[in-house]
């Protein structure tokens, strides 16, 4: 079966830690993971900026680590990153900002790209959001 998976959620949100957890079972089943998509607060996943507390685990970096060991596309919503101060090199130079705190595995992208995952899929599941 082939999945979409969509993060409304930051990383330090319990839905966070259970998607990665889902997305993990769902390589472990045998089944394909299409596309992750990183949407509304999901974005703060994929920042370098967040610090993770000692006594907790740093959900964003199992996540950076799962997406880039098994060469997945991890797409962060380029719309909501941009409202939220998750910036690659690209977009921080085009809006003159000091740095950028995307970076690989991750990309920017619009909604087109989970529209087009989901055609290609058999499921959608989503985990956050209000």
């Amino acid at each position: 079966m082939k999945f979409v998976i969509a993060l409304y959620s930051p990383a330090h949100a319990p839905s966070s830690r259970r998607a990665l957890r889902f997305a993990q079972a769902v390589l472990a089943g045998g089944h394909e993971i299409v596309r992750l998509f990183f949407y509304q607060d999901g974005v703060h996943s994929a920042s370098a900026n967040g610090v993770t507390p000692q006594d907790e685990q740093d959900i964003a970096a199992q996540w950076r680590e799962f997406v880039t060991h098994h060469g997945l596309d991890g797409v962060v919503c380029i719309a909501a990153a941009l409202r939220r101060g998750v910036l690659n090199e690209e977009e921080a130079e085009r809006y003159s900002r000091p740095g950028a705190n995307l970076s690989a595995p991750w990309t920017l992208s619009g909604l087109g790209q989970l529209h087009d995952a989901v055609q290609a899929a058999d499921r959608l599941i989503c985990f956050g959001g209000r």
